[in-house]
């Protein structure tokens, strides 16, 4: 096999808040991608407006460094070093991203906090490398962390990456264990630039000001990409991109032979199908730019345009000997919502240019399917309505979310798992979560996770006041756990968990205490209404806002359903005008973001989402039909 010594291809995987795109922002500016007068802003990879609010990684990105350091010469390459990284996310929902970052690259940079040690989604995307059989780099960050514990995350990553290796062997994938028993360990503080194959103090900067060890670590242990000198064209379809004027554009890793601008080559289909095109550009990414080029060889991550419908697994290949890739496998799906029209009073009324038909909203979904293979979408009883399934529930708020930004009106129904039957019995998908909480709630968390039939299966005290709660739990039991988390632990839980296989059916889980207040009209929420109910909850909506038949307007204090009427009017009598002033004061709303609505909403409700409001309604919106769908469950449950 022949070599490309000039490239190395490598992604940087972690957990959530582990610092990975902090990480990249601080390779790019060492490697002098902005020029000195340029204003860099922090996690300059997370272009997405999504990424930025939440401050989490969405989409796998890649991006390409020039290394010109002392090892560039001493491999033979003094021009420089193409050092091709994709930027993964950390959140097991998103695992397809992940997935699809691990197929372009030759090894993994395993980045883990300094303080948390490893975490389930650290065990997911490590798990994912070794199935890849891709040599690791352990990278500790944060080592500055005043709570930081050197010493022992690295003996928790090592027993991690034994453990997980064992079981990937058991599997049928042969390792070579002295190479992972060989694992470089790289002690960063990425937001300072630093970076040292020294272990510092708990708490200190590592004792070199820059990043050159981390590269020189990736340089010397990520291999080269290897190609095979003469064969024909395989260059592999890993991602999606558009561009104003070129339309789609397949991001591809070259295998083997050479992609040349201008040329006809073969697009080997997902259906397995050939299908001829000429490639109209090529672009190869350059710090945070596309810049065309002529060709590309084997090992080079380009762009490639003029196919308007490539899609994330095909494989470009010689049209006279092609020699197809294997596609992209990816988790099944673990959680569903329902995704269908807006049909509620205020529907289109609340702007122009509203996307709300379910054509417009069908050609969407079928957009997404495009570039994100972890979801699924099929059809339901109604015409109007589809079950989108994906890895997890914040995956698919967050397709909510974009559609909203993007126009769209749609309802989203509560979220359900995906079940299997496995020899005759219902399974449902579980859960490994681990929780991070001071010492003094930890009686509070065990109780929520025992309603939500969870089962501790470890607890680590590390002596700094925070316990470490490891369970097992129903994927559905951790619907709306965040907030309940949240609550009891004064905003200090910290939860993550990740996908622990199929187990028989846990039984009912009551995850809601509380009903839901429900308007019995439309009309005009009134400050007088609310006022003479404001005893029996907290209210959703504000003084004046316009509201209907069915819509939740509020969670009651009792678990029974109350219908209410949130559009009274105050009359004028003999005492005083209907206008007069009341000295009572009403409470603030509660305000829910989109994720918090879905956790919120009950079996029989869904949540009408707008580009200017996001409401919890009820799935059948007239008072008396909803009664009569009640009473006809309660007779079926009666039966059973």
């Amino acid at each position: 096999m022949a070599v490309r010594g000039d490239i190395r291809n490598v992604a940087i995987v972690a957990h959530v808040d582990h610092g990975k795109t902090t990480l990249v922002n601080a390779m790019l500016q060492q490697s002098h991608v902005f020029n000195e007068r340029e204003e860099v802003p922090d996690r300059v990879m997370d272009s997405n407006d999504l990424e930025r609010e939440k401050g989490i990684t969405i989409l796998a990105k890649n991006t390409a460094v020039e290394y010109t350091g002392p090892l560039a010469a001493k491999y033979g390459h003094p021009e420089g070093i193409t050092l091709n990284i994709i930027d993964t996310p950390g959140h097991a929902d998103f695992g397809g991203e992940v997935e699809r970052g691990i197929s372009m690259v030759d090894g993994v940079v395993l980045l883990v906090d300094a303080s948390e040690g490893p975490l389930p989604q650290t065990r997911f995307v490590l798990r994912k490398a070794l199935e890849a059989k891709l040599p690791v780099i352990l990278c500790v960050n944060k080592v500055d962390r005043p709570d930081a514990r050197i010493e022992e995350v690295v003996g928790e990553t090592s027993d991690l990456l034994l453990g997980l290796a064992d079981d990937v062997q058991h599997e049928g994938v042969d390792l070579d264990l002295d190479q992972l028993l060989d694992m470089p360990v790289i002690y960063c503080a990425a937001k300072a630039g630093y970076a040292s194959t020294n272990q510092p103090a708990d708490g200190g900067l590592p004792d070199n000001d820059n990043l050159e060890p981390l590269f020189e670590a990736i340089i010397s242990n990520i291999p080269a990409p290897e190609y095979e000198e003469g064969a024909p064209l395989q260059a592999h379809v890993a991602n999606i991109d558009s561009s104003d004027f070129l339309g789609r554009l397949g991001l591809v890793r070259i295998y083997n032979g050479t992609l040349k601008k201008g040329a006809t080559y073969g697009l080997s289909r997902v259906d397995g199908s050939l299908e001829n095109f000429r490639v109209s550009e090529l672009l190869r990414t350059q710090g945070l730019d596309r810049q065309p080029v002529d060709e590309a060889g084997p090992g080079d991550i380009v762009a490639v345009a003029g196919v308007n419908d490539i899609m994330i697994g095909e494989t470009i290949v010689d049209p006279n000997d092609p020699k197809p890739l294997p596609l992209i496998h990816v988790d099944d799906p673990a959680i569903s919502m329902t995704f269908g029209v807006n049909d509620s009073p205020l529907a289109g009324t609340e702007g122009k240019d509203h996307k709300l038909t379910a054509r417009m909203i069908k050609d969407r979904l079928d957009r997404e399917l495009i570039g994100n293979v972890s979801i699924k979408v099929l059809p339901t009883e109604r015409p109007d309505a589809w079950e989108v399934q994906g890895r997890g529930e914040l995956a698919l708020a967050v397709l909510a979310e974009q559609m909203r930004r993007e126009g769209y009106e749609l309802t989203v129904g509560r979220p359900q798992v995906v079940t299997k039957t496995i020899d005759g019995k219902i399974n449902e998908p579980m859960e490994n979560t681990t929780i991070d909480v001071p010492e003094e709630y930890m009686g509070a968390v065990t109780q929520l996770m025992a309603d939500r039939k969870g089962r501790m299966d470890n607890m680590t005290n590390h002596g700094s006041g925070w316990v470490r709660l490891q369970f097992t739990v129903p994927s559905r039991g951790l619907i709306g756990f965040r907030t309940a988390l949240l609550s009891a632990t004064r905003g200090t839980g910290i939860a993550s968990s990740i996908s622990a296989g199929y187990a028989p059916w846990a039984g009912e889980i009551t995850i809601r205490q509380n009903g839901s207040m429900v308007s019995d009209r439309q009309g005009v929420a009134t400050p007088y209404a609310m006022q003479r109910l404001q005893a029996r909850g907290n209210f959703f909506v504000e003084p004046q806002s316009p509201v209907y038949e069915g819509q939740v307007v509020g969670i009651n204090n009792k678990p029974d359903e109350l219908d209410v009427n949130i559009t009274l009017a105050k009359h004028m009598t003999n005492m005083r005008s209907s206008t007069a002033d009341v000295l009572e004061t009403l409470t603030p709303p509660i305000k829910m973001s989109l994720e918090e609505s879905l956790d919120f909403a009950n079996e029989d409700e869904c949540v009408e989402v707008t580009p200017e409001a996001i409401r919890v309604r009820k799935i059948i919106l007239s008072r008396d039909e909803w009664y009569k769908w009640r009473a006809k469950q309660r007779r079926q449950n009666n039966n059973k």
